[in-house]
């Protein structure tokens, strides 16, 4: 059906169509030109970070992280359960094993105490994932890596612009990975970027990225790589879309106390901001009573023309994971009672405040 109002549309109201038309007059479409540096270069000063180089989407720049990292068969990776799929389905494609923890009830990432608890001989990695726009507890993740001498990868997918502590997210990692699909909140179509700090992880992604093509001969290749290269056109728009970054990111929070203010009393909980953190809510979502409930509402929502999402379903719960039984309960709990409602830049106070009204009425008419 035609929504009145979707769950997310991109906002493109910068340079994206001069952008795109300098692309097509020089003639630089595919994976060389002067907009794929300069978008690297941008979205480093950006972040904080000394080194970025673009990937053709979010799920590869994880793949290329895990594989540059080395990580293989026989090496396991912590990740939350709690999550999109291709947090885990990369560990599975690199040969490793995810291990899957639980997450913090009032945050929503990655619980620390389990990740402690889940580390063995063999855990080569912590993915930290930082859900929704919401950073994970990073001092102690970070001191836990550590200690047990293991890498940290970031899935910052749905966390551009959040910080944990005043720094970005992303420059925590030993790599960091965003993703720049159409409902992020910069986007250039399909897109990624792995960030690091560490020259030699970067040339080693850079290297695999581009065919495994060795640096001084010319169409010599001296290990098997990749081709996960971006275009030309998409580092153009993403490089529009970041000189309005501030100003997307702003009116995502302006958008978050909107629905605070309109859904105050009603009985659903939002997914709130804690201390320490910048919270830049990719997606507003809340939790309702219950998974019947949840469904109804949606249900509800999607007859007066509103676009809403299920939170993601526990990884751990799904066929091709759930033959080995494990119990995470704040991960199901999460996955069976949160929706994400429409979360665009340019949504108007008087959409949210219907999106509101609807909610509302839903549960008048419960008693």
């Amino acid at each position: 059906m035609g929504y009145k109002i979707p769950i997310y549309q991109p906002s493109l109201d910068g340079n994206e169509k001069k952008y795109v038309n300098e692309c097509l007059d020089s003639t630089w479409i595919s994976s060389r030109g002067e907009f794929i540096p300069r978008f690297e270069n941008e979205f480093g000063k950006f972040i904080g970070v000394k080194h970025a180089t673009t990937v053709c989407n979010g799920t590869v720049a994880l793949h290329l992280a895990l594989i540059t990292l080395g990580i293989g068969p026989g090496d396991e990776v912590i990740v939350p359960s709690f999550t999109y799929i291709a947090s885990v389905g990369n560990i599975c494609h690199a040969g490793a094993t995810p291990v899957f923890v639980d997450s913090l009830e009032d945050t929503w990432q990655l619980d620390p105490k389990d990740v402690r608890r889940k580390i063995t001989s063999k855990t080569k990695a912590i993915m930290a994932v930082h859900l929704y726009g919401h950073p994970c507890e990073m001092d102690e993740l970070v001191k836990i890596a550590k200690e047990n001498d293991i890498f940290i990868i970031e899935d910052c997918a749905e966390a551009f612009g959040s910080t944990y502590k005043g720094k970005n997210v992303g420059t925590f990692g030993d790599l960091s990975t965003f993703s720049f699909y159409g409902n992020k909140t910069i986007t250039t179509g399909e897109g990624g970027m792995i960030v690091t700090n560490d020259e030699t992880l970067y040339d080693r992604a850079y290297h695999l990225k581009m065919h495994g093509l060795a640096k001084y001969r010319e169409y010599w290749h001296d290990t098997l790589g990749f081709n996960y290269r971006m275009t030309n056109i998409c580092a153009a728009i993403g490089l529009a879309q970041l000189e309005k970054a501030d100003e997307k990111i702003a009116k995502k929070i302006q958008l978050a106390e909107w629905y605070n203010e309109a859904l105050k009393g009603l009985p659903v909980k939002p997914h709130a901001e804690h201390v320490n953190v910048f919270h830049s809510y990719w997606m507003y979502s809340i939790l309702t009573g219950s998974p019947d409930e949840r469904e109804s509402l949606k249900d509800f929502m999607k007859t007066a023309g509103i676009e809403t999402r299920p939170t993601f379903y526990p990884v751990h719960t799904m066929p091709m994971f759930s033959q080995k039984y494990q119990k995470l309960p704040v991960a199901e709990y999460l996955g069976w009672h949160g929706i994400n409602l429409p979360s665009w830049p340019d949504l108007k106070r008087e959409q949210v405040q219907f999106i509101a009204d609807t909610i509302a009425k839903y549960y008048s008419t419960k008693g």
